[in-house]
């Protein structure tokens, strides 16, 4: 029995579908989806007032870092209006062209999902703005002087774009969302009742205290615990008699090199060189990337966010530095010159 202290060891002669088990991972309603309480509320609303009019939902933009549930909000609202959902994403359309062919297969009231909007090609944004408002395109036949612009109506659909980056949207594009969602980083609390549901759909008996172990190391981000989860159950199952206990799992994220503060090895490595190589910094994107053999867009958008919302490391005009937090999780001094060492910073990232 999930949650529980006590739960008899899995029977190894009960066999679960287990890709079936992974797609239902993924909540199906505003009801299921925990962790982000005022944007359910808030889209709840904007999708209730649309079936009450019996219109099309408005446009829906969502942003926030990645894993936090844009993918399955989207798949959320098409089941909520009962529409069907278009999958797209921004570096797939690199030409009006691409968006027209899509958008002219939209059926009425179906729901398109473009993720990643913010790396749309410049032409292809321009002619959403047109679909977005007055639900046309216009396809342009021919080059040059005799070009012709043939205006194509469209049935009305709801676009729910994703963002990880939404200060690179255009202003123009922005606005033209009639609802705006900031996802943020789940609660330890709210990451422990997604993985005892997870644990359940999976069939998985979870004690309480190890679902609390996964949860405080998935930066809180559901889809790290999901696949947290699943790489303590296979350690579960393989070195141990399948119940994931609080022991299990901290020797299981001990192999995967997950620290008690959810530092994987890309983010020990980052501070690593950051303080042993550079002594502290500052030091920039480019160099840092190359010090620990990774591409510049991975350090900036999946390690960096971690580290300086944790208090690891600072950005500054002249390049990253580390903090105090930094040189004492790495257990090493820092340099009575080290930047990002002045006074304020113990008080900015006090544990007490």
């Amino acid at each position: 029995m999930t949650g529980t202290e006590d739960s008899d060891p899995l029977d190894p002669h009960v066999h679960f579908d287990e890709q079936a088990a992974e797609s239902a991972l993924r909540p199906a309603s505003l009801a299921e989806f925990g962790g982000q309480p005022r944007v359910s509320d808030q889209l709840g609303l904007v999708l209730d007032a649309a079936k009450h009019r019996g219109t099309v939902a408005d446009h829906v933009l969502l942003s926030g870092p990645p894993g936090l549930g844009k993918t399955t909000l989207a798949m959320i609202i098409a089941a909520e209006m009962g529409a069907p959902i278009r999958i797209s994403s921004g570096p797939a359309i690199q030409h009006a062209g691409d968006l027209a062919a899509i958008l002219s297969g939209l059926g009425e009231g179906e729901v398109f999902f473009l993720d990643e909007i913010h790396r749309m090609s410049r032409p292809a944004e321009e002619m959403l703005y047109l679909a977005m408002e007055d639900f046309r395109v216009d396809v342009v036949v021919g080059k040059g002087p005799g070009a012709t612009a043939i205006p194509l109506e469209i049935p009305r659909f709801t676009l729910v774009g994703a963002t990880t980056r939404s200060g690179l949207l255009p202003g123009p594009l922005r606005d033209r969302f009639g609802f705006t969602a900031q996802l943020d980083f789940y609660a330890t609390a709210d990451l422990e009742k997604l993985l005892v549901r997870s644990a359940k759909l999976l069939g998985i008996q979870l004690h309480t205290s190890a679902g609390a172990e996964i949860a405080s190391r998935s930066r809180g981000t559901p889809r790290i615990a999901n696949r947290l989860l699943r790489r303590v159950r296979d350690f579960a199952v393989v070195r141990a008699d399948g119940v994931l206990t609080r022991e299990v799992a901290r020797a299981a994220l001990e192999l995967y090199e997950v620290d008690p503060l959810g530092l994987d090895r890309l983010d020990r490595a980052i501070l690593d060189a950051l303080c042993r190589s550079f002594g502290g910094g500052p030091v920039g994107l480019g160099t840092l990337a190359l010090a620990v053999a990774e591409e510049t867009e991975t350090v900036e958008e999946v390690a960096e966010p971690f580290l300086v919302r944790q208090g690891f490391m600072m950005r500054t005009p002249r390049g990253r530095v580390a903090t105090r937090r930094a040189w004492a999780h790495l257990g090493l001094q820092p340099p009575r010159n080290a930047a990002g060492l002045g006074p304020e910073t113990p008080d900015l990232f006090s544990e007490n």
